[in-house]
């Protein structure tokens, strides 16, 4: 992205989006990350009668955050990531600094203009993205060294779809990384990995804690187990 259409992304968003912004450590350095400053001012009666759809891409989770160091500790070497539900491009960005080849995906296009947008102020470039449907996968999507998602498990149905899409997308010997603080399909995701060919080949809990949110975050590794 030029610094020129960069700038005039961000003045977009700042122009249709109440926005606020935050300070977090990422691999060195300190970013500004832009996001709109109330999630609950974004939801749409019409999406929620069409499809559930609520605006969760515009909070910055627990999660996305413990992902986003678990992400600082590889080596991308040029690997090619896909980053399911990006949000506001946390994670994505961290994927970026740590050297991958970033496709970040999300079902929401106002979420991939923020991704792009806070990469583009961060590192001064940005991941190439693409918006995406769980329930109806691109037949070109293709299939990645690594595959990353930070609490998409909020709703039962997503146990199966995200195990689907992982199936679909990690390529022979390839890595998913799951980051979930507990939620209701957590166990339901984990069941239908192992009935879809993939195995937990890592499970750790890292604990996040800010003011007086605690939080538990399992970070789960998985595989294809014939890979």
């Amino acid at each position: 992205m030029s610094g020129g259409h960069g700038a005039s992304l961000v003045a977009e968003l700042e122009r249709r989006f109440v926005v606020g912004s935050e300070r977090i450590p990422l691999g060195g350095i300190e970013v500004e990350l832009l996001r709109p400053r109330s999630a609950e001012d974004l939801i749409s009666e019409e999406d929620f009668e069409r499809d559930e759809r609520l605006p969760y891409w515009a909070e910055l989770w627990p999660s996305a955050r413990v992902l986003a160091a678990r992400m600082l500790e590889e080596a991308g070497g040029g690997r090619s990531l896909l980053e399911l539900g990006c949000g506001v491009g946390l994670v994505a960005m961290a994927a970026m600094r740590a050297g991958f080849d970033v496709l970040a995906t999300d079902y929401y296009a106002d979420a991939l203009r923020f991704t792009r947008a806070n990469a583009w102020r961060a590192l001064g470039r940005e991941p190439r993205t693409r918006l995406v449907d769980w329930r109806a996968l691109p037949s070109d999507l293709g299939q990645y060294d690594l595959v990353i998602a930070a609490d998409v498990l909020y709703e039962r149905p997503y146990a199966q779809l995200v195990s689907h899409v992982l199936t679909r997308t990690l390529a022979p010997g390839g890595r998913a990384i799951v980051a979930d603080p507990g939620r209701v399909a957590v166990d339901a995701f984990i069941a239908a990995c192992e009935a879809d060919g993939m195995s937990v080949l890592h499970s750790e809990t890292r604990p996040y804690e800010a003011g007086e949110i605690r939080q538990a975050i399992r970070l789960f590794t998985l595989t294809p187990s014939n890979g």
